[in-house]
């Protein structure tokens, strides 16, 4: 574009991020992109912004300023009917007044510039840009409006018009008198810029790093098909999609996680014969059920995230994670990035600081969605059908409703916590609530129906990506951890996982990695389908068990790939949350009867008198019957290490019996790729049952690390079923003789120079265990991460007796 000679005009190239007074933050960020990164590969649309200063000049020539002034004198937010009342005054004495002449002249003629570029009586985004708007510790986010599809002169002119009187929409003023901004030093700017045809294909959001733990290292992307309001609105579940920033950055593909949202409906153009500039329409089912974006795209999208994050946090010399907005043009098929600014929760957070919620009891389940934030809440129930119904809402009451929009902030403020129906994490319910700090469930589905006004429930978001709402109100307490100055012991302090979706969670938790993290929960709650039946479905003879599976693996062209991709993911999500620190991942280690529990699982196992001690573990891995599903996991565990680039996962063999048994899994993993030391790969060994102990300096040539299992290791040593309910009171890991034989292992891993460590659950629940096994020199503990803080301060204790310190 010409040099601008405009007096209120100033397109994007001749915009950076010092114009916010100016432009206002969207528009400084879009010409600060569009000048920097663009060279960079970054895709930016080209546009323009209507500058403050033609606000100011609406306002005085429209001779409404006093008249506005007047209006908000007096206001009390609280007074809900009060507000909608002045912000229709103000709106319309706006709209009254219109864009003055002199003003309309300017903007035309760099519409007509716009069109030059992109083609006669171009489509274009009129969207408000607040003078106080994007900054770093606050959102103006959704206050104002933004219209889309837009052509033609009277519609450019209507538009800008109406983003004037925006900044009166009850929700924005609410906003500013909470954030202490006076009405009339906020001005607005208007950015109009050529669509990008996501009505033709999808569009979505971007993080650059977890929203609800604030977890650094990831870019979290959402994405629907058509235009991107639904997502902000919370009118669909939308695809999300997890990237890892590190390993990226050396040229791997790590998209550590894949979750498909319902995507029932999309935004598209309104017809052209319409005066609605856009409408919503139902998504087929096959489109559905496929992600809206594929991997590739994905990756890129990451790689716009992280040039973007990075611009501004060098620009700035600190962090500065970023929530970013992106596209893509159904017609050429690119991806645009149409929107960043900073992220203001998370990473306003004190860092130095650890709470952690926690439910004492639990109750029926009523509705189950995705959490947002990690608090609890309870309360009474207020349904809200709609924004005619706000008024009736009480401080203090648990909101649910359908969905969310930005009119319904000022009571969202006031509520305990909020459940909707609809929405994903980047929708408007979420986005609030995290900045309220207050807990809510989106997406549940049905929270509307079977939650009625006066009912008291708990609302949990402290139990993984899983927001529950509970019948009752429940007993919780918040756990706070000074983090500053934190002693770390010589022992390392490791934590047992298995459910990936708390891993970036628990990694906040001072830590030293993850010392055991189990596949069976994987496997049963993303997978639920017998390894053996995906590789052999012919075998499956029950009807209903075969649609399971076809229904699981749709999309998939080979079954056994829907396996190895999940395990993947999940293993993939936690060695990233703990990267660089080592994580060790144990092999799958059901017994027969939980193998034939899973869909098909029945046809591939056998019924055993004692399955405690029978076709479990090592003994699996080589033997026809699972040989083939054994292969699938070092599939999975080879893409974590060589695709993801997640090098810190370290193997470990459950329940191997002999020297010949470990020797024929190291085989069995050298046949699938993975073979020991070969890219730094260590394999352990769990270290649970007698002959790992008395054979240890043979077990120490096969592996490079042991791992004491203490339930079995106490159930073999005193010939204990610790199933037993008639025994239970035999089985006590402080037994003199189990105390010895762990003893014994540490001892004899050291004489080898081989890692010791235990991950069992006794120093969990005895910290005299966890004390005796620090004496004898064990290099790591493993403990459940409710019980980190605690060992973790028993451990340096002894460790200073010991003069370790």
């Amino acid at each position: 574009m010409p040099a601008n000679k405009s007096k209120y005009i100033r397109w994007f190239e001749e915009t950076t991020i010092e114009d916010v007074p100016l432009v206002g933050g969207k528009n400084a960020s879009l010409g600060e992109m569009y000048r920097e990164l663009t060279s960079k590969g970054v895709r930016i649309p080209n546009g323009f912004s209507v500058t403050s200063e033609a606000y100011w000049h609406t306002l005085k020539a429209g001779e409404i300023l006093e008249k506005l002034k007047k209006t908000m004198e007096g206001l009390d937010t609280a007074d809900v009917a009060d507000l909608a009342k002045r912000g229709k005054i103000a709106r319309d004495l706006i709209l009254g007044a219109g864009i003055p002449d002199d003003l309309w002249e300017e903007i035309k003629d760099a519409y007509d510039r716009l069109c030059e570029q992109y083609g006669e009586d171009t489509d274009v985004a009129v969207r408000s840009s607040a003078t106080a708007e994007d900054l770093p510790t606050a959102s103006f986010a959704g206050q104002q409006e933004t219209y889309l599809n837009i052509r033609g002169y009277p519609g450019l002119r209507d538009a800008c018009t109406r983003c004037f009187a925006s900044l009166f929409t009850d929700r924005a003023i609410s906003y500013r008198v909470t954030n202490n901004f006076d009405h009339f030093k906020v001005a607005l700017s208007i950015g109009i810029m050529k669509m990008v045809r996501s009505d033709l294909a999808s569009s979505g959001v971007i993080f650059t790093l977890d929203t609800e733990t604030g977890f650094r290292d990831v870019v979290f992307i959402t994405g629907t098909y058509g235009l991107g309001e639904n997502i902000v609105q919370g009118q669909v579940n939308p695809d999300e999609f997890y990237v890892f920033k590190p390993t990226f950055k050396e040229g791997y593909k790590p998209i550590i996680q894949k979750k498909m949202g319902s995507k029932e409906i999309k935004m598209i153009y309104g017809r052209g014969d319409s005066k609605v500039l856009t409408r919503n329409v139902e998504v087929p089912e096959a489109e559905r059920l496929r992600f809206c974006i594929n991997d590739e795209e994905v990756l890129k999208l990451a790689g716009y995230a992280i040039d973007i994050e990075d611009h501004y946090s060098n620009k700035y010399r600190e962090s500065r994670p970023m929530d970013i907005e992106w596209a893509k043009d159904g017609i050429t098929g690119e991806l645009f990035i149409v929107q960043a600014r900073p992220e203001t929760v998370q990473s306003q957070r004190e860092k130095d600081m650890l709470e952690t919620y926690v439910l004492e009891e639990k109750s029926e389940v009523l509705a189950k969605g995705r959490s947002v934030g990690d608090k609890i809440a309870s309360g009474k129930v207020r349904v809200i059908p709609d924004v005619s119904y706000l008024p009736s809402f009480k401080p203090g009451e648990i909101l649910i409703a359908d969905t969310t929009t930005p009119d319904w902030e000022p009571i969202m403020k006031t509520a305990a916590a909020i459940v909707t129906n609809k929405g994903g994490r980047t929708c408007h319910a979420a986005i609030v609530s995290r900045e309220l700090g207050i807990p809510a469930v989106v997406g549940a589905g049905n929270a509307t129906e079977v939650l009625e006004t006066g009912r008291e429930i708990t609302v949990s978001c402290a139990e993984g990506e899983d927001g529950l709402v509970y019948a009752g109100i429940l007993p919780f307490h918040k756990d706070t951890l000074s983090l500053k100055d934190l002693e770390r012991p010589k022992t390392e302090i490791m934590m047992n996982l298995g459910n990936p979706e708390s891993a970036f969670a628990f990694s906040m938790i001072p830590n030293d990695g993850i010392g055991l993290a189990r596949l069976e929960f994987i496997i049963t709650s993303y997978i639920k389908v017998h390894p053996m039946a995906l590789v052999h479905p012919e075998k499956v003879k029950d009807p209903g068990e075969l649609r399971e599976i076809e229904k699981l693996t749709l999309g998939y062209e080979k079954k056994e790939d829907y396996f190895v991709e999940q395990l993947a993911r999940g293993v993939g999500l936690i060695t990233a949350a703990f990267y660089p620190k080592p994580v060790v991942v144990r092999m799958s280690d059901f017994k027969t009867n939980e193998y034939a529990s899973l869909v098909g699982g029945s046809y591939f196992e056998m019924e055993e008198n004692n399955p405690m001690i029978g076709f479990r573990g090592a003994s699996r891995y080589f033997d026809e019957r699972y040989r083939e599903g054994f292969a699938l996991e070092c599939r999975a565990m080879k893409k974590v290490r060589d695709e993801m680039g997640l090098t810190n996962l370290i193997l470990m063999i459950p329940f191997c019996r002999t020297i010949e048994e470990a020797k024929k899994v190291i085989a069995e993993m050298e046949k699938n790729g993975l073979r020991r030391g070969e890219n730094g790969l260590q394999v352990y060994v769990m270290c649970e049952i007698p002959n790992n102990v008395l054979l240890v300096d043979e077990f120490s040539e096969v592996f490079d690390g042991f791992s004491i299992g203490s339930n079995d290791l106490t159930q073999l040593t005193l010939g204990v079923d610790r199933d037993s309910e008639l025994l239970a009171a035999e089985f006590d890991e402080r037994d003199p003789g189990v105390m010895k034989i762990m003893s014994m292992a540490v001892q004899g891993a050291k004489r080898n120079g081989r890692h010791s460590g235990i991950c069992g659950q006794a120093p969990s629940d005895f910290p005299e265990i966890a004390e005796f096994l620090v004496k004898e020199g064990i290099d790591s503990i493993s403990l459940n991460p409710d019980s980190v803080m605690k060992i973790t301060l028993q451990v340096l204790k002894t460790e200073k007796e010991l003069g370790r310190h």
